[in-house]
């Protein structure tokens, strides 16, 4: 749906990618203009039946749209082309749900897709058989769809609770390197932007990566050797999209404190990208709302190699260092991000003396070894 926005081509392409990264393959792509969503069926009658023409010649089994919907129009929709109707904030969990790992981060997106269940719940649970009364039988008087609410109710409540326990666990971590004056950096940027590929190259740590939106859900941290800075701790984070659930941001804050904590944030762009400036911006929005706005931040432009760009350190007219000029995939500008990573934990208040107590000359060497800045 265009409503006039100048993002609307690139946010297309996006949800095609998107569409990919969940394993649908796109099949046909129906626009429209107007100035506000229909009410009942968000595009209009018109629009709806030739949706419905296009899923019957095609064979279509999913309609995807790149807006939010609401439970009223999903229903008015799959109702009317008699098909399952997706919105993208369903896509996104959908893709999440797929692609999450660890125990947090299971916990994390089943609770985002049960709060966005939670609204559009109508008979939605068909294992559940309607209570009956009568003698033995004789139930609460709920029926099926407030036992579901409730259920559903309860189960999000554990999740929240199971949440509270992980996100102390990663405060204790935290406090651990606190003590130590570990100099911690996150990664951070728009989705398929390279972080896990830098990650990667940085720590050694193997983290799958692919060319996929959404590619890494749970947050990694490893330990670096960084020349005369010492030990450093690194962490990979989820990408950040254009118009990210809500319930996304709320569920995966325990996994994002890690950004929160961190001494400098690594924002990570695609050069390549014609749309970078406006992910920049959209990267921005989402750790303004998470309270890491404030947080000392470096641009790296990675992806160089598609860019036709040089590497190098780009700096202001006070000699601050700007952002990194490199390419994660072929190791162009490693050196310079090395040298800046030195230069700015030195500015702030870190050093080896620091930030290396306990070690041994051994453990030393052996995170030499594994470290490749």
């Amino acid at each position: 749906m265009d409503f006039g926005k100048s993002d609307f081509h690139s946010s297309l392409e996006e949800l095609s990618l998107l569409a990919l990264s969940a394993g649908v393959r796109p099949i046909s792509t129906i626009t429209c203009k107007r100035s506000s969503p229909d009410p009942a069926l968000f595009v209009g009658s018109g629009k709806a039946q030739e949706i419905k023409d296009a899923v019957t010649d095609h064979q279509i089994e999913v309609v995807i749209f790149n807006h939010a919907l609401s439970p009223a129009q999903q229903r008015n929709l799959e109702k009317h082309i008699q098909v399952r109707v997706l919105d993208r904030t369903s896509l996104i969990l959908d893709i999440f749900a797929q692609r999450a790992k660890s125990h947090e981060g299971k916990v994390q997106v089943e609770l985002a897709q049960l709060q966005h269940l939670s609204t559009r719940l109508i008979r939605g649970w068909t294992h559940l058989e309607r209570q009956k009364g009568g003698i033995g039988l004789r139930g609460p008087g709920e029926t099926q769809l407030e036992t579901d609410r409730r259920l559903l109710g309860d189960r999000v409540k554990m999740l929240k609770d199971k949440l509270i326990k992980l996100q102390k666990q990663r405060e204790t971590q935290r406090r651990a390197r606190g003590r130590s004056r570990v100099f911690s950096v996150s990664l951070v940027g728009y989705t398929n932007a390279g972080k896990s590929t830098l990650f990667n190259v940085l720590t050694k740590a193997g983290t799958y990566t692919a060319d996929q939106l959404f590619a890494t859900l749970d947050t990694t941290s490893r330990r670096v050797y960084l020349g005369d800075v010492g030990q450093i701790v690194v962490s990979d984070t989820v990408g950040f999209i254009r118009e990210l659930p809500h319930q996304l941001v709320a569920a995966f804050r325990a996994t994002l404190e890690e950004t929160i904590h961190a001494d400098l944030l690594l924002h990570v762009v695609d050069a390549s990208s014609p749309t970078r400036l406006d992910q920049i911006q959209q990267v921005n929005q989402v750790l303004e709302e998470i309270g890491a706005d404030g947080i000392p931040q470096l641009l790296l432009w990675n992806k160089i190699d598609m860019a036709d760009l040089a590497p190098g350190i780009e700096r202001d007219e006070y000699d601050k260092i700007q952002r990194i000029f490199l390419s994660a995939k072929t190791g162009q500008g490693l050196h310079e991000l090395r040298l800046a990573l030195g230069e700015l934990a030195g500015q702030l208040g870190f050093g080896a003396a620091l930030v290396t107590p306990g070690l041994t000359d051994e453990q030393v060497a052996d995170d030499k070894s594994h470290a490749d800045l």
